[in-house]
């Protein structure tokens, strides 16, 4: 539940400062302290800067938090237009972080300067304090408590920032999914929960169980399912139609509850925290609620496979040769490279649906990590002008990304013997762009944008964000769609 917002286009006075307990206090680019007019307290961030041995233009790089005579308790930031937003993004995530360690009840947010100026420091401080002041789920005996209300000075959005309201929403959605412990979140209860919010937002939903999968032919993700004890793995199909919807949009995600490697057991450091394995569906959820929150106009399909990559009598092996749901057939080599595997037939499916366009999101390789560590998610594309609108929302939503090759020259490598195609490689090199090649021979001709979540966990936060956990994607895909929709 995000925090009640409440607005007021007037300038915050010394008198509302007084009475609130924590404020950021978000200041325009100015050469001086002496160039900010109407500013309350602004002795006082002199004072500490000064204490400091702070310049004041410092303030563009870090916040700076101060206790005022009065006992509020203020973090200044400076935000400089110019600079990229996931760095505006971060240091507001960083100012509201030093008030939301008090775990208040409410935060006054304070914007200042010309008109426009104010409303885009309000549109990000306003995000910001959404995401990070409803708290992630959590087993203790005394959970965290919520933010529960935002009083915004300087700036009234007509429509009280519905587009940050509704991309805040899917973030956080994807990110409560995404840390349920995994005696909580299997794929029959992932199921369950799925269908619940289908019914409340008025989604078309559809669900492919193991045993309709198994008679279409999927091979490649009944050969993970089927380790599990439970046959409670699907490929999950949400439908949200726009009455005057001009594209159709397919969001594909990869929902391993939890992934143990199978016969290729992963060792325990590297086994710990695989119950996050399900972000790229939660991620692809994630858009789809923010996107219909949005009135989008455009049909889009969400296919979530969910399932578990469990270790068992019945669990897939090294060698062996299975089916598609297109027919390809596949030479298993590593039981641990099941997302492709998953992924392959649900692409299939959405592919089936002629979409416009299709993008799927998952924790898929760790040569991504290794590629570009946990700042930045990679991207390949099928085209040069999807690769540029890639870029283009990533600068906008402050979810950056990087575009790699997927020449053809890369198939070489995954050439068998006795199947159409490898699974993947032992020697593990290049393996972002070896899983991308396997996973284009199931989308056919569709336009199709892969995105490998390397930066879905980045210790300390992200951007905006202030969790490890941090729904990248979100953002971005709201952002791509709608520039897909110009």
């Amino acid at each position: 539940m995000l925090a009640r917002l409440e607005q007021s286009a007037a300038q915050l006075s010394a008198d509302d400062l007084k009475r609130t307990k924590h404020a950021l206090m978000v200041l325009p680019k100015a050469t001086s302290l002496d160039a900010l007019g109407g500013v309350p307290s602004v002795e006082a961030l002199a004072a500490a800067l000064a204490r400091r041995g702070k310049k004041f233009a410092e303030l563009a790089q870090a916040p700076l938090a101060t206790d005022l005579p009065h006992g509020t308790l203020a973090s200044w930031v400076m935000l400089d237009p110019s600079r990229p937003v996931f760095q505006r993004q971060t240091i507001l995530r960083k100012g509201l972080q030093a008030l939301l360690a008090e775990k208040p009840g409410e935060i006054a947010i304070a914007v200042f300067g010309p008109a426009g100026v104010r409303r885009r420091a309000a549109e990000l401080a306003v995000y910001s304090a959404w995401v990070n002041g409803a708290p992630l789920p959590e087993r203790k005996k005394k959970p965290a408590g919520a933010l529960r209300a935002i009083r915004l000075h300087g700036y009234a959005s007509g429509d009280a920032f519905a587009g940050q309201r509704a991309v805040a929403e899917g973030n956080f959605l994807a990110r409560e999914l995404t840390v349920l412990p995994p005696n909580e979140l299997t794929p029959g209860s992932y199921r369950r929960r799925v269908r619940e919010l289908a019914r409340q937002k008025g989604w078309r939903h559809e669900e492919y169980d193991v045993k309709r999968l198994r008679k279409m032919g999927a091979g490649a993700f009944v050969a993970v399912a089927q380790g599990s004890a439970e046959a409670d793995a699907a490929i999950v199909h949400l439908s949200y139609r726009h009455p005057r919807a001009r594209k159709s949009f397919a969001l594909v995600g990869k929902g391993i509850c939890f992934d143990t490697g199978g016969h290729n057991l992963k060792p325990a450091r590297s086994m710990q925290g695989m119950y996050k394995d399900m972000n790229g569906s939660a991620v692809a959820l994630g858009i789809l609620a923010a996107a219909a929150a949005l009135k989008l106009p455009a049909r889009l399909d969400c296919w979530m496979a969910i399932a578990r990559n469990d270790i068992g009598p019945r669990a897939y092996l090294q060698s062996e040769v299975v089916t598609a749901l297109n027919g390809t057939t596949i030479e298993i080599v590593h039981t641990d490279a099941e997302g492709r595997m998953v992924l392959a037939d649900a692409l299939t499916l959405a592919a089936r649906a002629k979409p416009d366009l299709m993008v799927d999101f998952a924790t898929l390789t760790g040569s991504m990590h290794t590629a570009v560590g946990e700042r930045y998610s990679g991207v390949f594309a099928t085209s040069e002008r999807l690769a540029r609108a890639a870029l283009l929302a990533a600068d906008g939503s402050g979810e950056r990304v990087c575009v790699f090759p997927q020449d053809e020259d890369y198939d070489e490598d995954l050439e068998s013997a006795i199947a159409d195609v490898k699974q993947c490689t032992m020697e593990g090199a290049a393996d972002h762009i070896l899983a991308t090649r396997f996973l284009k021979r199931f989308v056919g001709d569709t336009p199709w944008l892969h995105m490998d979540l390397s930066a879905a966990k980045c210790k300390g936060g992200l951007g905006a964000v202030a969790t490890d956990i941090n729904g990248f994607g979100v953002a971005w895909g709201v952002e791509f769609l709608k520039a897909m929709l110009r």
